[in-house]
């Protein structure tokens, strides 16, 4: 991989940086849940950055696009509710199971033929809807940090009139600057950094109905709802041609050589893909697979540092993470909602999506993106909806 730019490598960190202080402490939950040891606990975060930082680099080098992939989130949140008074291996056993629908998922294809009737108006404003909140953390985090954050704002606007190319990396330098300086960086809140090799640990699984129908199958729902549609629509977004059954697949293999140690489901990313698919991680489109593939080293490395990095990840103030990220995703924000837009006959079914979105409605167990789409679908439906020509 040659031609590598220092955009590539900004991007890929910041994607690395937002992918676990946003998600971190929710597994930490999960883990709890469960009653797993130290040892296990380490060989959950390095099952989750190697699956993320192999199956990134893996897609992202194959065919040439910024695919990038992430553990489940919002699967990592209904493990921390669901994994009360379970096993580990009930919970691994569970894993395997979402991992094997997964994996049967994208070899079938059916995920691919669905996607490709979601119009692009509404695919534009679910992606649009899912950023939104980044770019309100910016305002937000005034109130946390005002100085870095106003420092970070007014480095943004002059590198835009001055350095376009290099925005995002100089208001990175400011923000790190700041934090330093005012001493936000606080390492004493780790309680020590272990900067030991993680090691695996297996956990034979235990297949029990409670754990596959309870966890298992839920897992796999709001793994495709909540991160595999977002993560197709905002590739699509960025103007790429995503193969859909073989990154599914992939995810799903990953999922299921993973899952013994603590990889407890892999899918399409879209925040941290939105990021390395946008214009600040190359002009040209055609070379931001490689901030994609930087980031799957960097996922890679973090796993393998198990405690030492992640707790190092910890201590970055979060008013720090939430303005770059917002920063970084502003010109996709905005293109997103120019695209949602621009068709008046889509229009207003394209604002009940975004608005949908950004309001967090999950219910039934499945989160807001699908449902924004079903209501803009439905909308859409409706309004195009004729009545026949009386006789």
């Amino acid at each position: 991989m040659t031609g590598l730019k220092l955009s590539h490598l900004v991007t890929a960190l910041i994607a690395v940086l937002l992918g676990y202080t946003s998600s971190a402490a929710i597994i930490f939950q999960a883990i709890d849940a469960v009653g797993a040891s130290p040892a296990e606990a380490t060989s959950w975060m390095l099952a989750l950055g190697l699956g993320t930082g192999l199956s990134c680099l893996i897609l992202s080098l194959r065919y040439r696009m910024p695919i990038l992939t992430a553990w489940s989130t919002p699967g990592a949140a209904l493990l921390a509710v669901g994994l009360q008074g379970m096993s580990l291996p009930e919970a691994t056993g569970a894993f395997l199971f979402c991992a094997a629908l997964l994996t049967l998922t994208g070899i079938t294809g059916w995920f691919e033929r669905v996607s490709h009737l979601i119009p692009e108006a509404l695919g534009s404003a679910l992606l649009a809807g899912i950023l939104f909140r980044f770019g309100l953390e910016i305002f937000a985090s005034m109130e946390d940090d005002l100085p870095m954050v106003a420092v970070m704002c007014v480095t943004y606007l002059v590198a835009r009139r001055a350095l376009p190319r290099y925005a995002i990396p100089l208001v990175l330098v400011a923000g790190c600057a700041m934090a330093w300086g005012t001493g936000a960086f606080d390492l004493s809140t780790t309680g020590g950094i272990d900067w030991t090799l993680a090691r695996p640990v297996f956990t034979w699984p235990e297949f029990t109905l409670t754990s596959l129908i309870g966890v298992g199958l839920p897992l796999y729902i709001v793994t495709m709802s909540s991160q595999n549609v977002p993560g197709v629509v905002t590739l699509r977004a960025a103007g790429y041609r995503v193969p859909v059954s073989a990154s599914i697949s992939v995810t799903g293999l990953t999922s299921l050589l993973m899952a013994p140690f603590g990889g407890f489901a892999f899918n399409l990313a879209a925040i941290t893909a939105a990021i390395c698919a946008g214009p600040e991680a190359d002009e040209d489109p055609a070379g931001r697979y490689k901030a994609a593939a930087l980031a799957g080293v960097f996922y890679s490395v973090v796993g393998l540092m198990g405690g030492a990095i992640i707790g190092l990840f910890l201590v970055a103030p979060q008013a720090l993470i939430a303005t770059i990220a917002g920063l970084a995703l502003l010109n996709t924000i905005g293109s997103s909602l120019t695209a949602a837009m621009d068709r008046p006959d889509q229009r207003e079914a394209a604002l009940v999506t975004f608005m949908a979105t950004v309001s967090g409605v999950g219910f039934l167990g499945i989160g807001a993106p699908l449902w924004a789409l079903v209501f803009g679908g439905a909308t859409l439906l409706v309004l195009r909806w004729r009545r026949p020509a009386a006789i």
